[in-house]
């Protein structure tokens, strides 16, 4: 932190930032925030409306509210198995790929901006998702031509937890098992406060270059200027240091 620039535009603490991030998620934009629903609430100013749909497996609650506000309606498609305390399912977040398919068939495809996958899934007691299921997921999303979207806060938490409990990925490291789970992914937004290991900041990620055009417009009127994204110049630094201890195994 010591070593932050303060610079509004140009500072090397954002570049440094940037570069840890486009290095463990793969995606070309990155969108600095002040807190993970500020990221969210760019987005789905982005992408929401009314009439449009958006699944998830659990929404968060801000995540919720960012979506309703904007009038699109959001929908939980979690596993049966995660409303049964008794069950010990390793993966009781994950995204119920036949929910989707039937949300799909009821609403059409055109009406659904993006699916949501939230890693771990804070509302639903912060249970993980597998890497098998998010590979089922951003296939009927591939098919139906849909977007998905991580809720990534707790990426390293989830990546270590697939680690543990899914079949043959033991011998992976926590960050490439993050790796892969972003780059199945579309966009994501991260409040860092979380993984980040830091106390305030978060980030928007999307590989789509017009919608990364539009939500910098949007950034710049709520947030600040690209490379601060309204916070001091020491928090992009600390967020990339926490970005790279997130990804270590113990």
């Amino acid at each position: 932190m010591l070593r932050g620039d303060e610079s509004y535009a140009g500072a090397r603490s954002w570049y440094h930032f940037e570069r840890v991030l486009k290095d463990l998620t793969g995606m070309p934009h990155v969108l600095p925030t002040h807190q993970g629903r500020a990221s969210e609430r760019i987005l789905f100013e982005l992408v929401g409306g009314p009439g449009k749909v958006v699944p998830s497996n659990n929404f968060f609650d801000t995540t919720r509210a960012s979506a309703e506000h904007s009038g699109a309606r959001a929908v939980d498609l979690v596993i049966d198995e995660a409303s049964r305390p008794d069950d010990r399912h390793p993966f009781k977040g994950n995204f119920d790929p036949r929910k989707l398919e039937t949300l799909i068939a009821n609403v059409g495809a055109e009406r659904i901006p993006l699916c949501l996958v939230t890693v771990t899934n804070n509302s639903g007691g912060g249970q993980p998702v597998s890497l098998a299921n998010l590979r089922a997921v951003k296939e009927v999303c591939r098919r139906h031509g849909i977007p998905m979207f991580l809720d990534a806060c707790r990426f390293a938490e989830n990546a270590y937890l697939i680690k543990l409990r899914e079949p043959g990925q033991a011998h992976r490291s926590a960050k490439e098992i993050a790796r892969e789970m972003f780059v199945l992914a579309d966009g994501a937004t991260i409040s860092a406060k979380k993984d980040g290991l830091v106390n305030i900041g978060g980030a928007l990620l999307m590989r789509d270059d017009a919608l990364a055009q539009r939500a910098n417009n949007v950034l710049i009127l709520t947030e600040g200027f690209v490379a601060s994204g309204g916070v001091a110049g020491r928090v992009p630094e600390a967020m990339a240091e926490g970005a790279e201890e997130g990804g270590h195994d113990a």
